[in-house]
Parts: structure tokens; C-alpha cells; sequence
């Protein structure tokens, strides 16, 4: 990321040269990929371009954290992990226009601004998205709203850039559930278990959005909030994290017994469900069509007909947990080089990891060679863990 020019004000605020900024790889794991890569923005702004062509519009103002991340190629534009992002960008025929609070633009010009943004600051009690939308020079930009489907294909393949910190995220992601579930005991409990995921998501610069568990007596639980409980014979983990915009989302299983042979007997048959799905996962295919699949391949597996009804079943995924949901009801056409979360689950069991797919076929990214995997349909998948 280079130094804007200047770093103009809005709202009668005094100019203020833009500091000069770190480098990108001072928030980047190392040996990972720095975002703000060059080419990727060039390619992203002009699918932006392109959808102003369609629209007979000449500005669009991005103003979600999804939208953002995405265009500006991994920039940091949060404080709060449930705020609203602290700024707004307006995408026009001359340029990109970033829009902040004047308490935030220190470290946005130092940190987080591509090369090419011209930064404009309004007062920290400001009204930022008005403040953006007044750039435009009818005053009266395209908004998010009116072209979410089309910003969601803009997102759907991933460049090569944001291919590398995704694959570089997803095994971070995976190694800290393996070091956290491997040093699990019965006594642990599940709170003690996803505070120590937290530690180490935090630690390879990466944020935790989502941090979930459940222990033997809480295993009906299929978004379970942690407890002060200890996760007795069997447990459950999943984490979404995200760096750089991007949001890798993995489970695991952990067991300090055999298993039961119905547990094993489910755990089979939900990874022979995502087996189905990922087989329906091609370019072309549409989501509501792969939708239709997952019902099939739940009634085909033995866990009946309305199994789909009693927990979202997960969909595409990059700068959103998921871009979309799949339902009936979302038409997007799969595209290579997409990535994806399908997350099946039965009762007791949950299958969930971050896929792209290339011109292979379906390739897993949260991989960590030191779990335990079968073969299912040609490709390795998740035991549970039994230390």
C-alpha cells in the first residue's frame, strides 16, 4: 500500500498531509501474502466499472464491510467486530474516493489505504455516508442496495492474490484447532476452549467472528454459544476468522472415547451428504439447484427428508461468512476459482470446512496435516480427534 497525495477534509476540516504508512506486511502473518495488491484492484475496479455501464450510473458508494474489504483488497475498516465500518468509499469515473472520521484517518493513510485512493476526512461526529454520496457529482450516487446481486458476482472468484491469503488464513485457522483441541482434556471447559482459539486467531493477525462449542451434554446444539460446562467425552468447535476481509470458517470434533457405533455410523453419513454436495458444486450450477441437491442428500443418507429445515446449510463464501446463504430462492451461477462453506449437520454431527473451486474440481483449504482424515468420494475428510 503507497501514501495518498493528501488527505482532504470535508466539513470545513483543515487539510492534513496523509503520514506516511507501514508497510503491508506489518499486519500480515509471516511468510503470507500482503493484501492491497495492485493488479487485484485494477481487475476489481473495473467489474466495478462495469457494473456503472450497466446501470447508466457514473458513482456507486460502497458502504458495508463486505463490499469494502473486497474492493479495497483487504484494508482494515472497522473498529468494533459489530459496528459499522468507520468509513465509506465512493467509486466514480475518475477515481476511488475514501471517506473516514477524522479520528480514524491517522491510521487509515498509515496502514490501510491502497495506492491511487484519495482519502477525505469528516468530523468524528460527522455524517459519514452523506459526506461520501456529496462527492458524487450529482450528489446522488448508485448505493450498495440497488446492485447487491451484481457486487456479489463481482466478488465471486477470487484473484490470484486473494487465493494465496485465503489458503494462508484457512491452514492459520486450522492449525490453532488443532494445537486447542489437541491440548483438550474432559476437564476443559468450553469456555477454556474457545478462549484459547480466540489466543491464537488473534495471534496469526486474524479476528474471530465466530467462536462456537459444545460439549457432550449440549451436543443437540447446532450454533452453540459456550458455557462454563467442562466438554466431557465429546465436543464440537468451530471458528470463523477473518483477515484481510476474508472469512475462513472450519469445525472439529473431538472425542476422548471410541464413539458410539451410532455416532460413527452419523458421522459417516454426514460427510457421505457433503460428498453429494460437493459433487453438485461445478461452474455452471446454480445455488438453488445445489440447494435442491442438499435435500436429496440428506433423505439419500438416511437422515430423513426435513433434515435441510433445522439449520442453514452454508453456500459461497470469501469476504462474508457467507455470500449468500443458499435457499431455494438464490439463483447465482457457480464460477471457478469460487470459494465455499457447505456446513451439513445431523444430530450430534456437523461437517464444515472453507473449499475453492478450481479447474480440479473442489480443493480444501482448511487442511492441517496432523488430523486424522479418511478417504470420502476420492478426497481426505475429518475424523474426529481422539488424543
Amino acid at each position: 500500500m503507497t501514501t495518498p497525495t493528501q488527505s482532504t477534509p470535508l466539513a470545513g476540516q483543515a487539510p492534513t498531509q496523509a503520514s506516511t504508512p507501514a508497510s503491508a506486511t506489518a499486519r500480515t502473518a509471516p511468510g503470507n501474502t500482503a493484501p492491497g495488491n495492485t493488479e487485484d484492484r485494477a481487475v476489481k475496479r473495473r467489474r466495478v466499472l462495469d457494473i456503472l455501464d450497466a446501470a447508466g450510473r457514473d458513482s456507486l458508494l460502497l458502504t458495508t464491510n463486505t463490499a469494502l474489504t473486497w474492493y479495497l483488497d483487504g484494508s482494515r475498516v472497522h473498529i468494533s467486530l459489530a459496528g459499522d465500518p468507520i468509513a465509506a468509499l465512493l467509486v466514480d469515473r475518475d477515481g476511488d474516493h475514501l471517506v473516514t472520521f477524522n479520528n480514524e484517518a491517522g491510521r487509515i493513510a498509515a496502514e490501510e489505504l491502497p495506492g491511487g485512493v484519495s482519502l477525505h476526512t469528516v468530523p468524528w461526529h460527522g455524517q459519514l455516508h452523506a459526506a461520501a454520496a456529496g462527492l458524487a457529482v450529482d450528489g446522488d450516487p448508485l448505493v450498495e442496495a440497488a446492485v447487491t446481486a451484481e457486487l456479489r458476482a463481482a466478488r465471486q472468484e477470487l484473484l490470484p492474490a486473494e487465493a494465496a491469503r485465503y489458503a494462508e488464513l484457512s491452514a492459520d485457522a486450522t492449525a490453532a484447532m488443532t494445537d486447542v483441541l489437541t491440548a483438550a482434556t474432559p476437564e476443559t471447559t468450553e469456555f477454556q476452549l474457545v478462549s484459547d482459539l480466540a489466543a491464537r486467531i488473534v495471534a496469526v493477525g486474524a479476528e474471530p467472528l465466530v467462536l462456537l462449542c459444545n460439549g457432550a451434554s449440549r451436543s443437540d446444539f447446532r450454533h452453540p454459544l459456550a458455557t462454563h460446562s467442562p466438554i466431557g467425552r465429546r465436543a464440537m468447535a468451530v471458528v470463523c476468522a477473518r483477515r484481510n476481509g476474508l472469512v475462513a470458517n472450519v469445525t472439529r470434533w473431538v472425542a476422548f472415547d471410541a464413539g458410539t457405533p451410532q455416532e460413527l455410523d452419523a458421522e459417516a453419513r454426514i460427510a457421505a451428504v457433503e460428498a453429494d454436495i460437493f459433487r453438485a458444486t461445478v461452474p455452471g450450477a446454480r445455488l438453488n439447484g445445489i440447494f435442491a441437491e442438499i435435500k436429496l442428500a440428506y433423505a439419500r443418507h438416511g437422515f430423513g427428508e426435513d433434515q435441510w429445515t433445522l439449520h442453514h446449510q452454508g453456500g459461497p463464501a470469501g469476504y462474508a461468512g457467507r455470500d449468500p446463504r443458499v435457499t431455494a430462492e438464490v439463483t447465482d451461477t457457480v464460477v471457478l476459482n469460487q470459494p465455499f462453506t457447505w456446513n451439513p449437520s445431523g444430530p450430534g454431527v456437523k461437517i464444515e470446512d472453507t473449499v475453492l473451486l478450481t479447474d480440479s474440481g473442489v480443493r480444501v483449504l482448511t487442511t492441517d496435516e496432523r488430523w486424522p482424515t479418511t478417504d470420502v468420494d476420492g478426497r481426505r475428510r475429518p475424523l474426529t480427534l481422539r488424543p
